[in-house]
């Protein structure tokens, strides 16, 4: 009776230890993922600004690295090519130049 609920334990307990390791590389994998994602993010957004910064002068922009679209008089959506893409909404001054961002969003495909 004692040797069966010992043979119990240690089934228990190697069960548990194959159920930590399998959580431990679960959660290796989320990290890492999670570290390509933010830099992918921030790529994107620097490629963005880029664009953004030089909307006013788009014959400066010979290999964009962002789709620009005219959406309106002064309004304009510049879409990152990176994956993941960001979209953001830009309204740009023309006296001053400044583009000011209006909103921006993850474009999802």
């Amino acid at each position: 009776m004692i040797l069966a609920w010992v043979a119990s334990l240690l089934l228990l307990c190697s069960s548990l230890l194959v159920c930590l390791e399998r959580l431990t590389a679960l959660r290796m994998v989320e990290v890492k993922t999670i570290a390509i994602a933010q830099q992918g993010f921030i790529e994107a957004e620097k490629s963005v600004l880029t664009c953004e910064k030089n909307l006013s002068n788009l014959s400066a922009l010979n290999e964009s690295a962002c789709f620009i679209q005219s959406i309106a008089k002064n309004h304009w959506l510049i879409t990152s090519k990176s994956t993941p893409a960001i979209q953001v909404h830009v309204f740009l001054d023309e006296k001053s130049g400044i583009a000011t961002r209006l909103n921006w969003r993850q474009v999802f495909e």
